[in-house]
């Protein structure tokens, strides 16, 4: 299997492009979301000096049905909503791969994973060309070694999670505190510790027979 990353630009007039360009400075999450019907539900994060003034923006978008404010502190915000965008969703379904939550967005632009065959991922290349697509392909990363199957921030989870003690029996630190020490919520820390642990088991059920090799 390769496991890819891709940055690739938002489509015109959706609320996401909209509002991360006004706030290019500002980072969204999404941490989960699924599409119902016409329109979608989504739980997002919301990284910014200025919470109050991107959440009005957001708030008040035309594409936003339904807001509900979780939680807010003085550079993060936590919300969940509804909206009639759901082109990420189109996007996996013609793409036939799952998006792996949480996907990033910054300025226009959204970062996610997706782990494949070679076959698939060249099919989406194929796709994203011919619809004229900008996009990046940061990385590609045969999986079957453990040297290179996790990201970046999934090692930084797991190496901070076994010097606190999460690991430990029992455990000498909570999945709370863990993400208070990286300064992230605790839904991000769960969703990557998870990401990381179930690369490591599959690659270590189904044995590092070939080296990995990263592919530029």
């Amino acid at each position: 299997m390769i496991r890819a990353q891709f940055l690739i630009s938002l489509p015109e007039g959706v609320w996401l492009t909209d509002v991360s360009r006004t706030f290019p400075d500002a980072r969204f999450t999404l941490l989960a979301g699924y599409q119902m019907g016409e329109t979608a539900i989504e739980l997002g994060e919301i990284r910014t000096d200025e919470p109050d003034t991107v959440v009005d923006a957001l708030r008040t978008h035309p594409a936003i049905t339904q807001f509900e404010l979780l939680e807010s502190t003085e550079r993060r915000v936590l919300s969940k909503y509804e909206t009639t965008d759901t082109d990420l969703y189109e996007f996996v379904e013609l793409s036939s791969l799952p998006v792996e939550f949480p996907v990033v967005a910054r300025n226009g632009w959204f970062e996610f994973d997706l782990t494949g065959t070679r076959a698939e991922l060249e099919q989406l290349r194929t796709t994203l060309e011919a619809a004229d697509v900008s996009y990046e392909l940061q990385s590609v990363v045969s999986t079957t070694d453990s040297g290179t199957l996790l990201t970046d921030r999934q090692r930084e989870l797991l190496e901070a999670a076994v010097r606190e003690g999460y690991f430990e029996v029992p455990r000498e630190c909570t999945l709370a505190a863990l993400a208070e020490t990286l300064e992230i919520d605790k839904a991000t820390a769960s969703t990557t510790l998870r990401r990381g642990e179930a690369a490591l088991v599959k690659w270590f059920l189904t044995g590092p027979e070939r080296k990995g090799t990263r592919i530029q």
